[in-house]
């Protein structure tokens, strides 16, 4: 499925979050979301970007955005992801990555010499249920401070 673009609705889903509350589509109805999505609790990349959106969150609440992050991994991977590097933000897990293909993040990724199935690192800037800013091909380097620019 080809990637959410501006103006598209939020496709419906139902994820459990680090927590193992059960979050929806319905539930971003009214308000400001950031949601990336990363390829894999606890590596370097993804942990950067975690860290980095943790330690400005008080930013993104004062802009009136909630941040979610979302990935393949099991609701105990994000929890032992969570609780090691103190996140402050709920991370949805979504194991069959139907709602990743939904977001159309999903596919043949490669990195370094490798080839295989898995999440394109992207973050889509949500307003009311509709995608308002996509950041697809994301370097977590300072992606935070450029998803906050666009608030």
């Amino acid at each position: 499925m080809a990637l959410l673009s501006v103006g598209d609705r939020v496709p419906a889903f139902a994820l459990s979050d680090d927590n193992g509350r059960v979050w929806t589509q319905a539930d971003f109805a009214g308000r400001t979301v950031v949601l990336y999505f990363y390829p894999k609790d606890d590596t370097p990349g993804c942990t950067r970007e975690a860290c980095a959106f943790r330690d400005g969150l008080e930013a993104f609440e004062e802009r009136g955005a909630t941040v979610f992050g979302i990935s393949a991994d099991d609701i105990a991977s994000h929890a032992r992801f969570r609780d090691k590097y103190s996140l402050n933000h709920p991370l949805l897990s979504d194991p069959t990555h139907a709602t990743c293909e939904a977001f159309g993040v999903w596919g043949t990724q490669r990195w370094r010499d490798q080839t295989y199935e898995g999440i394109a690192r992207t973050t889509f800037v949500l307003r009311d249920g509709v995608v308002a800013v996509v950041f697809p091909d994301v370097d977590p380097t300072g992606h935070p401070e450029r998803v906050l620019a666009v608030l």
